[in-house]
């Protein structure tokens, strides 16, 4: 009798509003539900933890997904079939591909000679400021270009502008991987923005003027944080303010030439591939415009080992070996549990109804519209991955009766704290690659952007409450 009892209580039904996060966690014998967000997160220290005691970070993703699949209550066949699916998808390839040529690229920029001149035109143009315009106008340059992982075009170039100063590998990682991301909360070239605009249904040129001074914000914490602190260690009189602007511009030409490639080859991919996803032909452009780059470079280097033909036989024998480089597979294999990570993620469903779990929590709605992008950010790591997922319940939230929320305001503080979970994401493309290109820790890259992170979401605050008021 007392076992059917048990039995009878396992099967009571329960009523998800009862509690704050709208599922029930039983106890005393009854079945426990545990809220899509308590899995997500639990999950995502598990991995973090694993990171921490030296775990490979590819390793630790793959199996923080699979952990997702089945936490979930996808069947152990259901869940290997995804991570079949994710090994078979085309834009994993693709990202390999890119990143194994902007490691290439890397290595022409970083080329003694070349990096010499970029170097010195940087330090020429910024003037007596010329030390900052290079830890920051490069890697802010190489945010232009909407690229996955484009933090490995400028990390090289960020490690050069230190060199004289007593650096760590965390300062340069911070460095480089802020100055990054100081664009894309406006850029109208990056997947996320152009989805933000679609979903909030608003003009890009006012999307653009309300957004556009995050980049301010941003440009201003990292040289008052990052930048100026430094600037004392740098040698009293640096050499190497001569120098060839002319040099200096073809060194950045492949770069330039797959900026270039965003705009012609997408209207002709979208004609020649129709039934393509967005991601593959955003990777095809990347990918076709990097081909082309390294067309330039090989013309160049032609040039100039005709020009100077010594090292000639080794520049020949040099192509495409960094890619070999123990520092260069540990990206690629960590790339690939990324985008397996986020794969697995998206096919467990637990993130959007972490998202429901939210909304149907009570707590006050500016919060849930700063903290679901937030959530977002931090699991997905890229901006297009907050927008998607947490906007359309954002703004179904603004647009309900009575809720108060404008849309500017609403736009401010709903991309500002997504951007920054964003940023603090370990799953982050730029974050990954620029942490293993310096060898640096994890925690020491964080508290290195802390301060930056906090300016943007002070100033989402601010511009928050300031545009309630004036109701716009």
């Amino acid at each position: 009798m007392a076992n059917d009892r048990v039995r009878a209580n396992r099967k009571t039904s329960f009523n998800p509003s009862l509690l704050p996060l709208g599922r029930a966690a039983y106890c005393a014998g009854k079945d426990i539900v545990m809220p899509a967000i308590a899995k997500i997160l639990i999950v995502f220290a598990g991995m973090l933890v694993l990171a921490r005691v030296k775990v490979p970070l590819g390793l630790a993703l793959v199996g923080g997904g699979v952990a997702l699949n089945l936490w979930a209550g996808l069947p152990v066949g259901v869940t290997l079939g995804h991570v079949g699916a994710a090994l078979r998808a085309a834009d994993l390839w693709l990202l390999m591909a890119v990143t194994v040529l902007i490691i290439e690229l890397g290595r022409h920029i970083t080329r003694p000679g070349n990096a010499d001149e970029l170097m010195a035109a940087t330090r020429r143009w910024g003037g007596r400021h010329g030390r900052a315009a290079s830890l920051m106008a490069l890697p802010a340059v190489v945010g232009l270009v909407p690229m996955p992982a484009g933090a490995l075009f400028s990390a090289p170039l960020v490690q050069k502008a230190g060199e004289g100063m007593q650096t760590t590998p965390a300062w340069l990682a911070a460095v480089n991987y802020w100055h990054r991301h100081v664009w894309e909360y406006w850029w109208p070239l990056y997947p996320g923005v152009i989805v933000a605009i679609s979903l909030f249904e608003m003009d890009t040129r006012l999307f653009m003027a309300v957004q556009a001074p995050f980049s301010l914000v941003a440009l201003g914490a990292g040289y008052f944080f990052l930048v100026r602190p430094h600037l004392r260690e740098a040698p009293a009189h640096e050499a190497g303010a001569a120098g060839s602007s002319r040099r200096a511009l073809m060194t950045l030409l492949p770069l330039m030439t797959v900026v270039g490639s965003l705009f012609v080859f997408p209207p002709l991919l979208r004609l020649l591939l129709p039934a393509a996803e967005p991601q593959v032909q955003k990777l095809s452009c990347v990918l076709l415009g990097l081909i082309l780059g390294m067309l330039v470079i090989s013309v160049d280097e032609w040039l100039q080992r005709r020009a100077r033909t010594a090292d000639a036989a080794a520049e020949r024998v040099r192509l495409f070996a960094a890619v070999l480089q123990p520092k260069s597979l540990g990206i690629l294999f960590a790339l690939t549990g990324v985008l397996l990570f986020k794969s697995l993620l998206m096919s467990s469903d637990l993130l959007p109804a972490a998202g429901r779990e939210l909304v149907e929590s009570g707590i006050p709605l500016a919060v849930a519209v700063a903290t679901l992008p937030f959530l977002a950010g931090l699991v997905t790591g890229i901006a297009v991955g907050f927008v998607a997922i947490a906007f359309p319940l954002v703004v179904g939230l603004m647009a309900a009766e009575g809720s108060g929320l404008t849309p500017l305001a609403t736009l401010v503080l709903a991309y500002g704290f997504g951007y920054m979970g964003m940023m603090l994401s370990p799953v982050h493309l730029c974050f990954l690659v620029t942490r293993e290109y310096f060898g640096a820790r994890m925690l020491d890259v964080y508290r290195a952007i802390t301060p930056c992170i906090l300016s943007v979401a002070v100033y989402a605050l601010l511009a928050h409450g300031l545009l309630s008021a004036l109701h716009w």
